[in-house]
């Protein structure tokens, strides 16, 4: 079959209608049912200014990702088609991949230093899923997709499918919605879940990776369930504090500069401020999210071995 003209829709340009319905929608609960979170004005424009960076990026950029999944495509022998099931199973497939480039954005300062400013909101509402990297391409992460395109998966059908995954995780970024049916909870990444990916409670860090798909956590060892008595404070660790979108774009890379520059280290240090997880310091290694969970349990020594403190 010839690929090479394959076009699908610009699915998230379509689906900024909805996204801006949702946000209206969502403001209008809180204001007239005075629950389900809140709305800061300097918190939610930055989300947007964020988000409009990460489109134009996106158009100046785009052609590194597509170039690169095409030069693959080129080299495989293989073709899977176009059929529904094969978009199907390619949507489920991409979202693993989503897995494992949020896991590492998370566990590998280079790739966090990309996906920090989308956790640089303390507030969690809609406009929230819209403060998105201006530097992902950078990270290298496109890496993930070629087994993908290797087995036969189309590059245009992969970003589709990405598109689509993204448009699924806007409406979880709420507060309005507590839980959902269990069948669902236990399938599907939800506002539940992903609130706690959002919190900066030691309990919740490095948990719930999901874009789409749940299972993936509880799979790999990663799920952590939203406490009652535990609700999530959203944020960094240690926040930033500001609204400027420049510096929540770039905080990160001039973070990771300015410890690269340290004098006296060795290249191994060097390498490891670049790619061991957040919070990682030559004259702390023991430091980062396993620190701020052992501490915790340390001062509360009854949260041991509970969700989140498996294994403290």
């Amino acid at each position: 079959m010839d690929l090479s003209t394959l076009n699908y829709p610009d699915i998230v340009s379509l689906a900024v209608p909805f996204f801006v319905a949702a946000v209206l929608i969502e403001i209008a609960w809180i204001v007239i049912a005075k629950r389900g979170g809140r709305y800061e004005a300097r918190d939610a424009m930055t989300s947007l200014a964020m988000g409009v960076g990460n489109v134009v990026a996106g158009v100046l950029l785009g052609f590194v990702t597509y170039g690169f999944l095409m030069w693959l495509w080129d080299l495989t022998p293989l073709d899977l088609g176009t059929s529904p099931w094969v978009v199907a199973l390619c949507f489920v497939l991409d979202d693993l991949r989503y897995y494992w480039v949020h896991r590492f954005g998370h566990r590998v300062r280079w790739v966090w230093a990309s996906h920090v400013n989308h956790h640089s909101s303390q507030h969690y509402n809609l406009t929230t899923a819209l403060r998105q990297t201006w530097t992902g391409t950078f990270t290298g992460m496109m890496v993930l997709s070629a087994p993908l395109v290797l087995l036969g998966f189309h590059p245009a059908m992969i970003l589709f499918v990405g598109g689509l995954n993204l448009i699924y995780q806007f409406w979880i970024h709420t507060e309005a919605i507590h839980k959902l049916p269990r069948w669902f909870e236990a399938v599907m990444n939800t506002p539940s879940h992903h609130r706690v990916h959002h919190g900066r409670n030691a309990r919740y860090l490095d948990a719930n990776y999901a874009g789409v798909f749940i299972v993936w956590d509880k799979l790999f060892g990663t799920f952590v369930p939203e406490q009652d008595h535990d609700r999530p404070d959203y944020g960094l660790v240690h926040n930033i504090g500001t609204f400027n979108p420049v510096r929540v774009a770039f905080h990160e890379w001039v973070a990771i500069w300015r410890d690269l520059r340290q004098p006296g280290l060795s290249m191994r240090d060097r390498l490891a401020y670049v790619l061991r997880p957040p919070g990682w310091r030559h004259d702390d290694p023991g430091g980062g999210s396993a620190r701020i969970k052992a501490d915790y349990v340390a001062r509360n020594p009854e949260a041991s071995g509970t969700a989140g403190f498996e294994g403290y």
